[in-house]
């Protein structure tokens, strides 16, 4: 690999020496459909971005309860908000389609970040934005009922796939995860949408056909 040519994203922040130094320190993985990258508790070892694919971000509960944290398209890192502060991850990720991630010891991305602060600086961005979409995500957990939540969630897979008409990367029970309701809620919901013309359905294959109602719903909760 060519040294002015970075493996993971580089900000146009990072010199050739220092770009050589990642690229020397990092390795590509390739994961099936749900597979874990990491659970938490797990040592951190290495950065992790997300070359191309789709993951969930989640803590681990007693007796099988997950609460979804966050999902997460290709572009982007995972465990940031864990590798600074801690050992050890808070929590895990696995995988929602086949994936391919970057793995850069944490050592040597520590060191750039030291000697770069501009490339700490857009860091400490991507830091920033994960832990604000949680924020916001929290509150949205607190203020809304169950059909704005799910309306929420419709409108963000709409944005991340930008199209009306796509599959649903998640099952029943893993959007009741991440709006912290229940299985039978969900399908209930999603029912009533269905019913209403809001939008087609058919297992995790969704039409959105009114997206204007989707956003005063979820706008309104």
């Amino acid at each position: 690999m060519e040294d002015n040519i970075c493996i993971i994203p580089s900000f146009d922040a990072l010199d050739n020496q220092q770009i050589s130094d990642i690229n020397s320190n990092s390795y590509a993985v390739k994961f099936k459909n749900n597979e874990i990258i990491y659970r938490q508790n797990m040592p951190i070892s290495h950065i992790i971005f997300i070359k191309s694919g789709l993951v969930k971000v989640f803590k681990e509960g007693e007796s099988n309860k997950n609460i979804i944290l966050n999902i997460t398209p290709s572009n982007n890192f995972i465990g940031l908000i864990s590798s600074f502060c801690r050992n050890q991850y808070d929590e895990s990720v696995s995988t929602l389609i086949d994936c391919e991630m970057v793995f850069t010891d944490i050592a040597v991305f520590k060191k750039v970040l030291q000697a770069n602060g501009q490339y700490a600086l857009q860091i400490m961005k991507q830091i920033s934005e994960q832990a604000i979409f949680i924020f916001h995500k929290l509150m949205n957990l607190s203020h809304k009922q169950i059909p704005g939540r799910i309306a929420g969630i419709l409108l963000f897979f709409n944005e991340m796939f930008n199209t009306n008409e796509f599959e649903v990367p998640l099952s029943r029970q893993e959007l009741a995860d991440l709006i912290s309701s229940t299985k039978e809620s969900v399908s209930r919901t999603l029912s009533e949408f269905k019913h209403d013309k809001i939008i087609d359905i058919d297992e995790k294959q969704i039409i959105l056909k009114r997206i204007d109602l989707l956003k005063i719903l979820s706008r309104t909760g």
